[in-house]
């Protein structure tokens, strides 16, 4: 779709963007139905106010790298539907997963300002965000990325190779669960641990990394996806089942004493969790 600021802007996905889409949609409606000046000069004002936000927040954040700028351009050219329709890759995968500019440096920040040396990626898809954060890693940093997908896994290995930071970054091809359980099998931890995975596994991740010492003490678990387009505040009848799967592991966190969290409105919502008991 198109933005009254006349930019070119993905299918809408997030929150915020499904509500600038509903917003336009309203504005065109309301021209062809003779409303007041008053009322669609004041719509008007409410779209433009909504529909700059996100490219604003695009402008004044650092630029992507070049490896990063590459390797979104290289995820949307991508013909995900024809790869799953030939069997290629083991579930229907749409560009929109990527975790983009905004997010990817906001999780790069997150690990400069932790100092995290050791990360754990529960569900990587094309390795936007693994990179992101591995740009941030010491050269004897460690990312352990999860990836189900063999197809996608080599993607991502592809767009790594490409990068001086990708040589920082382990991808292990497995179901996530059977990758965290092997890694606490270990008695691995890690300094931040990025969850996006099967969102109806949420839950699971969460209660495993808790129980079997993944984190760190001082440690911080990153949570993607966490308002899904707004479907877990709104009516339970409105969400699909990955939405009702988020809601539910919202009420979790939230009623768990071991953590304190704070949601985000980052994108498709970011929770980030610290362990305190």
């Amino acid at each position: 779709m198109t933005s009254v600021m006349g930019k070119e802007t993905a299918r809408p996905i997030t929150p915020h963007s499904i509500l600038v889409a509903q917003l336009q949609k309203t504005l065109k409606l309301a021209q062809e139905s003779h409303i007041s000046p008053e009322i669609l000069d004041s719509l008007r004002q409410g779209v433009e106010l909504a529909a700059g936000l996100d490219p604003y927040l695009d402008d004044y954040t650092t630029p992507e790298s070049s490896a990063l700028k590459a390797l979104a351009q290289k995820t949307s050219k991508e013909d995900w539907g024809k790869r799953f329709s030939d069997r290629e890759t083991v579930r229907q995968l749409e560009q929109e997963m990527l975790s983009g500019h905004l997010e990817g440096q906001t999780l790069k920040m997150f690990v400069h300002m932790t100092k995290a040396k050791r990360i754990l990626e529960v569900g990587m898809f094309t390795g936007y965000s693994a990179l992101a954060m591995a740009e941030a890693l010491p050269s004897d940093g460690v990312l352990i990325g999860c990836e189900v997908d063999p197809y996608v896994a080599q993607f991502a290995q592809d767009c790594f190779n490409a990068s001086p930071h990708g040589k920082n970054i382990i991808v292990e091809v497995a179901p996530a669960l059977e990758t965290i359980h092997k890694l606490a099998a270990r008695k691995e931890s890690f300094d931040l641990i990025f969850i996006d995975a099967d969102k109806k596994e949420y839950v699971e991740y969460f209660q495993t990394i808790l129980e079997h010492q993944l984190l760190t003490p001082d440690g911080l678990i990153c949570v993607d996806n966490t308002l899904l387009q707004g479907q877990v505040y709104l009516p339970a009848e409105q969400r699909t089942a990955n939405g009702e799967a988020i809601a539910q592991f919202n009420r979790v966190v939230a009623a768990d004493p071991r953590v304190e969290q704070v949601l985000l409105p980052i994108r498709d919502g970011v929770t980030l969790i610290r362990r305190v008991a």
